[in-house]
């Protein structure tokens, strides 16, 4: 069975039929996705900016982490959960978007970027953390979590447009 077969199934489900046909589920799990892509994104941009040394330079950037990663965390999982709803009401369709397919690039892209960060310049936080410009590498993984993140957004936009740029 191919991925493509895979996900015709997926989409002929009851559930995934039920949600995309449904007056109201559908655009609740959006909202939801939209409202905690906001709280995930508010938070790693005043994150990434301290690590850029851009701004609350006076503040260590572990109490910085410290208290804005537990609810980036929670938008983060509330945001990947509604994401899924919304792959599952339409498998087919997203998985033939190119948009889509970048989305998901970038998405994998900036969880290896933030991986990597935790398991190797955090490590070592106590050596940078009240440096007002932290060292290189910690800047350059910040401004590669916001690229990533503005790429991921505009991606996200761009899927309902994919017609009018490619046809």
């Amino acid at each position: 069975m191919s991925l493509f077969d895979f996900f015709e199934w997926l989409g002929n489900t009851p559930w995934s039929i039920g949600l995309h046909e449904s007056r109201y589920a559908f655009l609740v799990v959006l909202t939801v996705h939209v409202l905690t892509l906001t709280v995930f994104v508010g938070t790693a941009v005043v994150v990434d900016l301290r690590l850029l040394g851009a701004m609350l330079t006076r503040v260590p950037a572990s109490e910085v982490l410290s208290r804005l990663l537990p609810l980036s965390g929670a938008g983060l999982a509330v945001m990947l959960a509604s994401g899924a709803l919304l792959f599952y009401a339409a498998p087919l369709v997203r998985y033939q978007n190119v948009f889509f397919r970048f989305k998901m690039a970038a998405l994998a892209l900036a969880m290896a970027n933030a991986w990597v960060f935790h398991r190797t310049a955090y490590r070592h936080v106590a050596v940078w953390d009240r440096d007002p410009v932290p060292p290189r590498g910690v800047r350059l993984a910040a401004a590669v979590s916001l690229a990533l993140w503005a790429s991921i957004i505009t991606a996200g936009r761009m899927m309902a447009y994919q017609d009018y740029w490619f046809n």
